[in-house]
C-alpha cells in the first residue's frame, strides 16, 4: 500500500507558481523550488515530474484562476452587459496600476520568455487568451442586444481590441508607465467603445 503524501499539493503548486512568477522559468533552479516548497528533489520528481512539468502545472492553475475571475466579472452580476464590460476594464486597470512591484501577469511573462521555444506554453497561453476573448465577445454581443453598443461592430474584433488594450496596459506598467496613465488609458479605451448613436 502506497504511503500517503505528507504535503498539500495545492500549496506546493502555489509556492512554485510564485517562484516562477517572480524569477521566470530560466531564473528558477531546482534548488529554488525545493527551498520554496519545502520538498526534497526526490519528492518533487515523484509528485510532479521534472521542473518543466511543475511549471506547466503552476501555469495551468494560474490560467484557470485568471479566466474564472474574468468569467465571474463579466457574467456574475445582474448589471447591464455594457456596465459589466466597463467595470471589468476599470478593474483590470486598477490591478495593473496597483502593481508597484511590476510583476505583471504570469501568462504574459511565460509567453514572453518561452513563447518562441516551448509549444506547450504557447498552447496553454493561447487557450486562455482565446477564452478571455470569447468572454469579452459574449459580453459585447449582449451589450449590442441591449442597445448599448453599435450592432454593426464585430464583437470578436472589438473583444480583441479590448484584450489588446488590457494586456498592453500591463506591459506599459511593467515598463514604467505611471499608475495615473494606466487609469487614463482605461478611460480612453472605454470612450472608444462604439456606442449606439442617440437620435437628435
Amino acid at each position: 500500500m502506497a504511503r500517503p503524501r505528507k504535503f498539500a499539493e495545492d500549496d506546493v503548486i502555489a509556492a512554485a507558481r510564485d517562484q516562477f512568477w517572480s524569477h521566470g522559468y530560466a531564473g528558477t533552479s531546482l534548488d529554488d523550488l525545493t527551498e520554496v516548497t519545502g520538498l526534497g528533489r526526490g519528492s518533487l520528481y515523484s509528485a510532479f515530474g521534472d521542473k518543466h512539468a511543475l511549471f506547466i502545472r503552476a501555469l495551468d492553475e494560474y490560467c484557470t484562476t485568471v479566466i474564472a475571475g474574468v468569467t465571474e466579472e463579466l457574467r456574475g452580476s445582474e448589471a447591464r452587459a455594457y456596465d459589466r464590460l466597463v467595470d471589468h476594464i476599470r478593474n483590470i486597470a486598477r490591478t495593473n496600476a496597483a502593481d508597484s512591484a511590476r510583476r505583471g501577469c504570469l501568462m504574459a511573462k511565460s509567453a514572453a520568455e518561452l513563447g518562441s521555444t516551448d509549444t506547450v506554453v504557447v498552447r496553454r497561453v493561447k487557450r486562455s487568451l482565446d477564452s478571455y476573448r470569447s468572454e469579452l465577445a459574449a459580453t459585447i454581443s449582449e451589450a449590442q442586444c441591449d442597445g448599448d453598443i453599435d450592432p454593426e461592430a464585430n464583437p470578436g474584433y472589438l473583444a480583441l481590441l479590448v484584450l489588446a488594450v488590457l494586456r498592453g496596459a500591463e506591459a506599459l506598467r511593467k515598463g514604467g508607465c505611471s499608475a495615473a496613465d494606466i487609469m487614463a488609458l482605461a478611460e480612453q479605451a472605454i470612450d472608444l467603445l462604439p456606442r449606439v448613436a442617440v437620435p437628435a
